[in-house]
């Protein structure tokens, strides 16, 4: 049997810890970003459109804001949630009664091939070290049906932050800052086509102040055409 990576352990135990507060803290975090909302509603368009009626996951899903965010969007997405937390995941069951939640990891999703019709990775890969973010993208890709897409949130930057403190409560969390050139390029090498990156300033003031910028990649497994996936080809220069 394969040890689990440190770093799980360490991000499970921290998120238990917080949880509570954590959930205090960012119930209302939406209501004060317009622009995400827009990207996450535009996500959800996108699937309820092109995703065959297959689920959508919010992998990494905390305490399910995000996850009760697209499901009230009143486009009859069949969406749950999965996270490494269990006292995340009670969180999210209390607020969201009437929605799905699992406990998994985003390395192994336990879920058949092509069964989702989308997935959604908002502020969930930043805890995942550089050597096992290729790992994670070849899972969306494996339980992504062909044309499904996935989005991806994260804060911007070259430097880690390490955090051990939150909320009051010891914590053991590094937050992996990355470029959205950088996430793109791993998605395509993973083999899902990009198709959109959206880079925006750190926000200064307002309830929800930011320590870095912010960056937002949409991307896909390519339709399968002819017994293979095939590149979109309807713009061709």
């Amino acid at each position: 049997m394969t040890a689990e990576p440190d770093f799980l352990r360490t991000t499970r135990t921290s998120y238990d810890a917080i949880a509570d507060g954590y959930a205090s803290w960012t119930r209302d975090e939406l209501a004060a970003k317009p622009l995400e909302r827009g990207l996450l509603t535009a996500f959800g368009e996108l699937v309820a459109k092109g995703g065959g009626g297959l689920p959508l996951a919010d992998v990494g899903c905390g305490t399910g804001r995000v996850t009760g965010y697209l499901h009230g969007l009143g486009l009859g997405l069949d969406v749950f949630g999965i996270d490494l937390a269990p006292q995340m995941l009670a969180e999210a069951r209390k607020d969201h009664p009437g929605l799905r939640f699992e406990e998994g990891s985003m390395l192994g999703l336990g879920l058949p091939d092509a069964s989702l019709g989308g997935l959604l990775a908002w502020y969930s890969t930043i805890h995942v070290p550089d050597e096992e973010l290729p790992l994670a993208f070849a899972e969306f890709h494996r339980v992504l049906a062909p044309g499904a897409y996935v989005q991806l949130g994260f804060q911007v930057g070259d430097e880690p932050l390490r955090l051990t403190e939150a909320l009051g409560q010891e914590i053991s969390l590094v937050f992996h800052r990355r470029q959205p050139e950088r996430i793109a390029e791993l998605l395509r090498d993973a083999g899902l086509e990009v198709r959109s990156v959206v880079w925006r300033e750190r926000e200064t003031d307002g309830p929800f102040p930011e320590r870095s910028p912010q960056g937002f990649v949409l991307a896909r497994r390519p339709i399968v055409s002819g017994g293979c996936e095939d590149e979109d080809i309807s713009t061709a220069d």
